[in-house]
């Protein structure tokens, strides 16, 4: 087995993105601006937005599968997605205990999101317990610091008509952008907690193709130009590891640009290739 798709091994992994002209993650406590950290200037985008991508990247690869259903989906409750584990194996929510732990390995089962994220489905009368998920992602920095934007548009009609009977013709907005930002974000994935969930290596190839897709079906007028530039795995030859990840991670170098940057071509990234032992590097992009 290729051994970034080997479940029975840890991995630590760097992904580079970029934006152009657009907002790859608004901050709902400021308007939509894209996120930022207040003290450096940097940009910001949280791990929630990466995996909100991933499972809907998911759901288009695998729709219809069995065992690739996700938890976390748009206008679906989640205390929804409990009751159809107690439906299906006709469990009795007042054997809370044995039916929780049965509803639990149904859920990991059934969705890729859970097994991979891990979940708290603790909430409703018919609860499935909390999973701890073996991939997990960090916020993602721009390696410059950012400047956010706000321009103004027009729209030719109004929302409501008494406007349009008042003689109003248009209708103002905005819309929040970055001129360019380079990302640079890191994951794990813990072997341990994988046998727990059932992760496989269907699961991982999957996620793998996931996250390098996961902007190529989500264009849109603030968005339209985001793309994975690079993603590079590092994976041990054992379950724990060989190596502290962070180790790895300072293998992966990208310098602020001496210039005004408008492109991935503006900055230099390096790749140190002596590599402890037990751990091999795989470039899935880059």
């Amino acid at each position: 087995m290729t051994a970034h798709l080997d479940p029975a091994r840890k991995h630590d992994f760097v992904y580079l993105f970029d934006v152009r002209d657009g907002n790859p993650n608004g901050d709902p406590d400021a308007g939509g601006m894209p996120r930022t950290d207040p003290e450096t200037g940097q940009g910001l985008v949280t791990d929630v937005a990466i995996k909100r991508k991933i499972r809907n990247t998911v759901a288009l690869l695998q729709e219809g599968i069995p065992g690739y259903d996700i938890y976390v989906e748009a206008g679906v409750a989640l205390n929804a997605q409990h009751e159809r584990a107690y439906a299906a194996l006709n469990l009795d929510p007042k054997q809370r205990r044995k039916s929780e732990a049965e509803a639990q390995q149904w859920m990991c089962q059934t969705f890729f999101d859970v097994r991979m994220f891990g979940a708290v489905m603790s909430t409703g009368t018919k609860p499935c317990g909390r999973v701890q998920g073996p991939m997990q992602l960090t916020f993602s920095r721009s390696i410059d610091s950012v400047l956010p934007q706000e321009h103004g548009i027009t729209r030719v009609t109004q929302t409501r008509q008494d406007d349009i009977d008042k003689g109003e013709s248009t209708e103002m907005g905005s819309k929040h952008m970055i001129p360019y930002g380079l990302y640079l974000g890191y994951g794990h994935f813990s072997a341990p907690l994988a046998r727990r969930t059932g992760v496989d290596g269907q699961d991982l190839e999957t996620f793998w193709r996931a996250l390098t897709l996961m902007f190529e079906h989500d264009h849109a007028s603030t968005r339209g130009e985001m793309a994975l530039r690079r993603l590079y795995v590092f994976s041990h030859d054992d379950a724990f590891g060989r190596a502290p990840a962070h180790t790895l991670f300072d293998r992966i170098t990208v310098p602020p640009s001496n210039t005004t940057p408008r492109s991935i071509n503006d900055y230099t990234v390096t790749v140190t290739d002596d590599l402890p032992d037990g751990v091999t590097l795989t470039r899935l992009i880059g």
